[in-house]
């Protein structure tokens, strides 16, 4: 990428016909300075993409050698995991990481944005919200040729790198799993349809069960963020009457998990009376017992082209413009929680 041009507060100054003086005491607040020139020079600066620097002029070189990281929560397996390979990668290209967790918050998520902006770094890595729809906050980065790559939780429609999985596949597999082993009431626990992984997970849920001329029934798919007490509130709905299913196939192994505590509870069988598959893979699900199915995203592969992508942005001749989208592969690992062929409510068909 060719070197930007910084704007600075001269430049500010210049193009408002202010004094240099009077445009750093605004930038910074000044008692001294009124409201109305407070304003005029910081709309000005917006304008011209101007980036405080937090460390004195002319100690530090044009690149400041670090990248944002934006993750939803660090404490989740699939963000902690590709958060460790990308540290890893970009400290053999001479890099440092700022990690920062946006908490699902989408105000949290656009002053982090701000942040790193601010500090700037030379590019940024960011899997998004649940809630992410308006992504008009990366503006900055974007429109200023900073590189900025977007992985897992992506926009469909924003002029940006895209790293994603293929989750319209691993839904499809973990629903058609089910069939095959012969389940014929499956449920689906999804995450918030804001997000463009469950959108896809539940097409391929959707997709496997039309393909096998099951029914797509809307009480047996529930949407909410995929914690352990949203989890444990929606078995008890699932469980309150009979029939039960004979099947579930959850968006992420803590929800996988906590329905295996949930059935052990009221001594449901599993996978005699019901088969269960996760998501991402989870190195808890297995040491759980009976260890549980689920789709492996591969993290590793992920945050290593993530990083691979960073670099051809950086390093690039001229900047990179447009939306463009690589998929990473998934693969269904099958364990004891949909194990055995059942006996089936009627003929597949």
């Amino acid at each position: 990428m060719s070197k930007r041009s910084e704007k600075t507060i001269v430049d500010i100054a210049e193009e408002l016909n202010l004094s240099v003086s009077t445009v750093s005491r605004a930038l910074n607040d000044n008692p001294n300075i009124s409201i109305r020139t407070k304003e005029k020079v910081k709309k000005m600066a917006r304008k011209m993409g101007y980036r405080p620097n937090a460390l004195a002029a002319g100690l530090r070189s044009s690149k400041s050698k670090t990248i944002g990281l934006i993750v939803p929560r660090i404490s989740m397996f699939f963000p902690a995991a590709i958060s460790t390979i990308i540290q890893n990668k970009l400290q053999e290209y001479g890099y440092n990481l700022i990690i920062c967790q946006s908490n699902d918050s989408y105000e949290q998520e656009i002053a982090l944005v701000n942040t790193l902006y601010s500090a700037r770094v030379d590019g940024l890595v960011v899997s998004t919200t649940l809630y992410t729809t308006d992504f008009s906050h990366f503006d900055v980065f974007r429109d200023n040729n900073i590189p900025l790559v977007f992985f897992d939780r992506v926009p469909k429609d924003y002029g940006v790198k895209v790293i994603k999985g293929d989750d319209q596949l691993g839904g499809y597999l973990a629903t058609s799993h089910l069939i095959e082993r012969g389940c014929r009431d499956i449920v689906h626990i999804s995450g918030p349809l804001s997000s463009n992984l469950y959108v896809e997970r539940v097409a391929g849920y959707k997709k496997a069960l039309k393909q096998h001329s099951l029914p797509v029934r809307k009480d047996r798919l529930f949407y909410q963020e995929l914690s352990r007490d949203h989890a444990w509130q929606t078995c008890e709905k699932i469980f309150a009457s009979k029939p039960y299913p004979d099947g579930i196939f959850a968006s992420n192994d803590t929800t996988a998990i906590t329905i295996m505590e949930y059935c052990r509870k009221i001594n449901i069988r599993i996978p005699e009376d019901l088969k269960i598959v996760g998501y991402s893979n989870d190195p808890r699900t297995e040491i759980i017992t009976p260890a549980i199915s689920s789709v492996d995203q591969y993290p590793a592969m992920m945050g290593e082209r993530v990083v691979a992508a960073l670099m051809d942005m950086i390093n690039a001749t001229t900047p990179s413009t447009g939306f463009s989208q690589e998929i990473i592969p998934i693969q269904l690992i099958a364990r004891e929680s949909s194990a055995g062929q059942m006996k089936t409510k009627g003929k597949k068909k």
